[in-house]
């Protein structure tokens, strides 16, 4: 397959679907900066897979593919933003694999940043972003026309709640239809009220891909018009 870097591919399937109509791609966290390759298993990437199941559950009439994007350094690396170009290499990826299909990304921290900087991709219709790092300034033209849900830990120690607020506010702005949702008792891990995090994720990302109905705890954060500006 194209876009490998030696012989790894950006895009790793879980699970073979028949035809795909719609598509998931699961990015993890990682590190500002980190030149190395991700082990094989790590604590970023083990979070992220606790959230496969209930994706996969809530998707499971839709055809959806699920898959992972695989990074091939640790870090964001600046103004090389790595993370993001495999995002990007991922999609291409996916494309070739199952066609023009509408996809969800969901990513958590670092994963998050590079989810809202790939969203830009025709194939994306929306980001769930998962405790996101969001540097301020951060572009936000790209998501017009995008659905963004921006989940946040009020006890997140390690990226900044309030950025999440503000980078959703701008969005919005921008002509997306973005909403920040506060998850009440839980930090950057995501452990404490895993479960809620896990089923509002899977939810949300079921009503992005028009599987289901908006939760209401996301629907009253869109616009009143529930419709991009």
């Amino acid at each position: 397959m194209p876009f490998r870097d030696g012989n790894r591919s950006a895009l790793e399937p879980r699970g073979p679907v028949e035809k795909p109509r719609a598509a998931v791609l699961l990015l993890h966290g990682g590190r500002e900066h980190g030149t190395a390759a991700p082990p094989p298993w790590d604590p970023p990437g083990a979070r992220l897979r606790l959230f496969e199941g209930a994706i996969r559950r809530s998707t499971s009439e839709g055809g959806v593919l699920i898959g992972r994007v695989r990074y091939r350094f640790r870090g964001w690396n600046g103004e090389r933003e790595d993370a993001a170009q495999d995002a990007r290499r991922a999609l291409r990826e996916l494309e070739l694999l199952a066609g023009e299909v509408p996809t969800i990304l969901v990513g958590h921290s670092m994963g998050a940043r590079a989810a809202l900087r790939a969203a830009g991709d025709p194939l994306v219709r929306g980001v769930i972003g998962l405790a996101p790092w969001c540097p301020a300034g951060e572009p936000v033209a790209h998501l017009r026309g995008r659905r963004v849900v921006l989940l946040h830990g009020d006890k997140d120690r390690t990226t900044d709640p309030r950025s999440s607020l503000d980078f959703a506010a701008r969005a919005a702005a921008a002509g997306a239809e973005a909403a920040h949702v506060p998850m009440h008792g839980s930090g950057h891990a995501m452990l404490g009220r895993a479960a809620a995090w896990h089923d509002l994720t899977a939810r949300a990302v079921a009503a992005l891909l028009g599987l289901a109905d908006l939760p209401p705890e996301i629907a009253g954060r869109f616009p009143p018009t529930g419709t991009p500006r």
